[in-house]
């Protein structure tokens, strides 16, 4: 039980924003050689992961699926498209959206990333039912963030 009287909300060990912010690191830091393999940061793995879901979207779509703003999702779609993996075209709709859609190029590298989740899981040593507890509790947290 923690004694609020001598709660000292400045220690390291009773922020929730550090092992997050650890957990997150690690974890990344996992993805490296398989990103490596890729020639794909983990940004523009995430990022190549809604255009194998959705073929084609919009760059706004994109950021409110991945949490990002313009500024760090732009560079990430402007080196995929350099790669040749996805296409950058301004919405007929509305030119001021910009849809982004997949290459066959892009969709050929899926086959390559499947194994990855996987792999990545095996590193991260934890069993079903805490991945599911751990999965629903920081979706609930970004729900709450958002």
């Amino acid at each position: 039980m923690m004694d609020r009287e001598n709660f000292d909300p400045l220690l390291l060990e009773n922020q929730l924003c550090f092992p997050l912010y650890a957990c997150a690191r690690e974890v990344v830091k996992r993805y490296k050689p398989f990103m490596d393999a890729l020639d794909l940061t983990y940004t523009q793995y995430i990022t190549m992961m809604v255009l194998w879901e959705a073929g084609e979207t919009t760059s706004k779509e994109i950021g409110e699926r991945l949490h990002l703003d313009s500024g760090t999702l732009t560079p990430v779609i402007k080196k995929l498209e350099e790669k040749g993996l996805a296409t950058r075209n301004r919405c007929k709709e509305d030119e001021r959206n910009l849809s982004v859609a997949i290459t066959d190029a892009g969709r050929a590298l899926k086959t390559q990333a499947k194994h990855i989740p996987g792999q990545v899981g095996q590193c991260v040593n934890l069993s079903p039912e805490d991945a599911a507890a751990l999965y629903a509790l920081l979706y609930k947290l970004l729900g709450n963030l958002d």
